[in-house]
């Protein structure tokens, strides 16, 4: 695990899971804007490009967080998504006729394995609140998006710590993407000064950072963009 420590001023903490794409981003603006000081924590699990954690940087050294850590772990043994094994990335599907899909590009079981990292940070910093980017409207094909899964998730974080045992806090697992579609998120982010040409969202980017344009993911955000009627920043091959 590396970290990178910052010079943000003291507050109340909070982990942010942080993966350099657009829900993400805006996830830790709606955190600075609620008077939280955000702890960013990022992935190098094994996924098929580095793109996302170059972008993770960029946007926790921009917004201030008060650290940003990289946590490796390596999920490609056991593979199992079309980006953690030698499977390709779906292109040009129509992304409302597969809504209710598990999709190749669902990782198993990544958010939780990411929100137990986030909570075990947590507990050191003696940090009540994690936030996480997932949404459910724009896209329900995984599993570990929708509020159901958030909400068992915090009840067992909240039996599986001390604070929660001794009765000292209570943890809060906040998703405030949930019910938004990407149009609102976008002009979520806009309203609140987000940098979204820091970002990238793409399954399958060029070696430069391109993204295709053509994966769910790229296809979710350009139309995001289209329908909150502003353009979107980053570079596409097409």
């Amino acid at each position: 695990m590396t970290g990178e420590p910052n010079s943000a001023p003291s507050g109340r903490p909070a982990v942010v899971l942080l993966s350099g794409g657009l829900d993400s981003t805006t996830v830790l603006a709606v955190a600075k804007r609620e008077g939280y000081t955000p702890h960013a924590m990022t992935f190098r699990y094994g996924q098929r490009h580095s793109v996302e954690i170059d972008a993770a940087r960029r946007v926790a050294h921009a917004m201030g967080v008060a650290h940003h850590v990289v946590v490796d772990i390596d999920l490609r043994q056991w593979g199992g998504s079309a980006l953690t094994a030698d499977m390709a990335v779906p292109k040009d599907r129509d992304v409302d006729q597969s809504a209710n899909e598990i999709p190749v590009t669902y990782v198993p079981a990544r958010n939780t394995i990411f929100l137990s990292f986030a909570l075990a940070w947590a507990e050191v910093l003696g940090a009540d609140a994690i936030f996480i980017g997932v949404n459910a409207l724009d896209y329900s094909g995984y599993p570990d998006c929708r509020p159901e899964y958030v909400a068992a998730f915090e009840q067992m974080a909240n039996l599986a710590t001390a604070a929660g045992v001794q009765g000292t806090s209570r943890l809060r697992i906040h998703a405030p993407l949930q019910h938004l579609t990407k149009a609102q998120i976008v002009t979520l982010g806009q309203g609140l000064g987000v940098d979204y040409s820091l970002t990238t969202s793409c399954y399958d980017p060029a070696a430069d950072g391109t993204a295709c344009g053509h994966c769910d993911a790229c296809q979710l955000r350009l139309r995001g963009f289209a329908d909150a009627g502003a353009r979107d920043p980053i570079a596409y091959a097409s």
